[in-house]
C-alpha cells in the first residue's frame, strides 16, 4: 500500500515532492492535449493526408483507453510506481519516434506509442492522489493539478503555434524528452511506497478481444462515408465483427480469475454513471480540440498561434473551475456541482454551434472558456466521487474505468466527428482549401459536440446523491 502522510497538503509538506512529481508527469498529456491540434494544418502540408489527420488523435486515444485497464490492474496488484515509470518511457519512445516521422501513416503508428504510455500516466496519476490525500485534501490538491492544466493550456498552443509556423512542427513531439526524463527521476526519488506482493494474472486475452473489438468499430465509423460507402462491405464488417468481439470480451470477462475490466464497476450505479459521464466529457473535449484550430485557420486565415490561444482558453476554464470544484462538492454535494458543470458545458456547446455561422476568434474563445468551466466542474468531482467509494485494492479499477471511458468517449467521439466532416468536405467537392466547406463541417461537427454535452448531462442525472465523507483505505 501506498505510504501514508498526514502532515499538510503543499509542496514544503511531507508529501511535498510527491506533488511535484505527479503534477509534472501530468504535464505530460496536459501539453499534449493541446499542441498537436495547432500544427495539424502545418503537418498536413508537409505529409499530406488531411483526411486521415483524425487517425492521429483517434488511434492515440484508441490506444490509451485499451492500455488503461490492464495498467490498471497492475497497478493494484504491483503497485503504482512501475507501472507509472513505464508509462512515461512508452510517451518518451513515443515523442522520440513521432518526431522523427517521415509520412502520416508512419506518424500515426508512432502516436500508438505514444498513446500506450498516457494510458498509464494519467489514471495512476490520479490514483497516487486519491491514495495519499483524503478528499478533504484533494479538494485542495486540485489547485494544484489545476494550475499544471493552467500552465499547459497556454505554453501547449503557445509552442505548438510558434514550432508550426517556424516549420519546425517535429518540436511538437521532442519537447516532450526533457519532461519525461524530470517526471522519472522526481518519481524514482521521491515516490516510495510498500506494496504486498501477490501472485497475479493478466487477463491477456480480454485485452485482446477489446483492443480488436473497438479498433474495429472506430475504423468503420472513421472511414465510413469516406473510403467506402456506409452499406459497403468493410463497414458491415467493421460493425459486426467488432460487435461480436466486444460480446466475446464481456463473457471473458465474466470468467476470468483477474479481468482486466471488472464487470463489477458497472454493476454500481455510482461507478457506472460516473463513467457514463466521463464518455460524455471525452467527446466533448475531443471535439473542440480537434476543430476549433482547423475551424478558425480554414474560415478565417489566421495563424496557429493564434487558434491555438482561441483553443486555451477552455483548458483555461477547466482548471480554473477544477482549482475550484472542492469548495462545491463539499458544501453540495457531488451531483450537483457535476449538473452544475453540465449547464455550463452545454450552454458553452450551444453558443459555439449557434455563432459558428459568424466565425471570430473572440467568440470561439468565449464559447470554449465557458465549456471550459463546465468541464472543470465536471471531470474532477465525478472521478472523485468514484474514488472515495472504493479502498485502496479497488482504487485503481475505479480510477482506471473512468479514464478509459473518457478515452474512450474521445476515440469514439472523434471518429463519429471526423466522419461527420469528412461527409461534408465530400459533399462540397471544395475539400480542406474551400472556406466555406470547412466551415460548414466544422459547424456539424459542433452540434455534434452539444449533443455530446446534453448526453453527459442525462448521465450526471442517474448519479445518486452523495456527500463526501470519509473513505475506505
Amino acid at each position: 500500500m501506498t505510504q501514508q502522510q498526514t502532515t499538510g497538503v503543499g509542496f514544503r509538506s511531507e508529501r511535498g515532492p510527491v506533488l511535484i512529481a505527479l503534477m509534472v508527469s501530468t504535464g505530460l498529456i496536459a501539453i499534449d492535449a493541446t499542441i498537436l491540434a495547432t500544427a495539424v494544418p502545418s503537418i498536413v502540408d508537409d505529409l499530406g493526408g488531411f483526411a486521415e489527420f483524425p487517425w492521429l488523435f483517434s488511434v492515440y486515444l484508441l490506444a490509451q483507453a485499451v492500455s488503461v485497464p490492464i495498467y490498471a490492474k497492475l497497478a493494484d496488484t504491483v503497485g503504482r510506481k512501475p507501472i507509472l515509470l513505464l508509462g512515461i518511457a512508452l510517451f518518451l519512445a513515443g515523442s522520440l519516434l513521432c518526431g522523427f516521422a517521415w509520412s502520416m501513416p508512419a506518424l500515426i503508428a508512432f502516436r500508438v506509442v505514444q498513446g500506450l504510455g498516457a494510458g498509464a500516466i494519467q489514471p495512476i496519476a490520479i490514483t497516487v492522489v486519491g491514495d495519499i490525500y483524503t478528499v478533504a485534501e484533494r479538494a485542495r490538491v486540485q489547485g494544484y493539478l489545476a494550475s499544471v492544466w493552467a500552465v499547459s493550456s497556454v505554453v501547449g498552443p503557445t509552442l505548438g503555434g510558434v514550432f508550426s509556423e517556424l516549420g519546425i512542427w517535429r518540436w511538437i513531439f521532442f519537447v516532450n524528452v526533457p519532461v519525461c526524463v524530470a517526471a522519472a527521476w522526481l518519481l524514482a526519488r521521491s515516490f516510495h511506497e510498500d506494496v504486498e506482493r501477490r501472485p497475479h494474472r493478466i487477463d491477456w486475452s480480454g485485452g485482446v478481444l477489446l483492443t480488436t473489438g473497438l479498433t474495429l468499430v472506430i475504423l468503420a465509423t472513421l472511414e465510413g462515408g469516406e473510403a467506402w460507402a456506409w452499406d459497403a462491405w468493410p463497414s458491415l464488417a467493421g460493425y459486426g465483427l467488432g460487435t461480436v468481439l466486444l460480446l466475446a470480451f464481456v463473457l471473458v470477462e465474466r470468467r476470468a480469475p483477474e479481468p482486466v475490466l471488472p464487470l463489477w464497476v458497472f454493476s454500481r450505479r455510482l461507478l457506472l454513471s460516473t463513467a457514463l459521464v466521463a464518455l460524455g466529457v471525452g467527446a466533448v473535449l475531443i471535439g473542440l480540440t480537434s476543430y476549433v484550430p482547423t475551424f478558425l485557420e480554414g474560415t478565417l486565415g489566421v495563424s496557429p498561434l493564434t487558434s491555438g490561444l482561441a483553443l486555451a482558453a477552455m483548458t483555461i476554464g477547466w482548471p480554473l473551475a477544477a482549482s475550484l470544484s472542492g469548495r462545491f462538492y463539499l458544501r453540495i454535494g457531488f451531483r450537483s456541482t457535476v449538473l452544475v458543470g453540465c449547464a455550463l458545458a452545454v450552454l458553452g456547446a450551444v453558443l459555439m454551434a449557434w455563432l459558428s455561422g459568424t466565425p471570430s476568434v473572440a467568440s470561439v474563445a468565449a464559447s470554449t472558456f465557458v465549456v471550459g468551466l463546465g468541464l472543470g466542474l465536471v471531470a474532477a468531482p465525478s472521478t472523485i466521487a468514484a474514488q472515495s467509494s472504493v479502498g485502496w485494492g479497488e482504487r485503481g479499477v475505479v480510477t482506471g474505468t473512468n479514464m478509459f471511458s473518457r478515452s474512450i468517449g474521445s476515440a469514439v467521439g472523434v471518429a463519429v466527428f471526423g466522419a461527420l466532416a469528412n461527409g461534408v468536405l465530400a459533399r462540397s467537392g471544395g475539400g480542406a482549401s474551400d472556406a466555406g466547406a470547412v466551415q460548414d463541417a466544422s459547424t456539424v461537427v459542433f452540434v455534434g459536440v452539444a449533443v455530446a454535452a446534453v448526453g453527459m448531462t442525462a448521465a450526471a442525472l442517474l448519479m445518486p446523491r452523495t456527500t463526501p465523507a470519509a473513505e475506505p483505505r
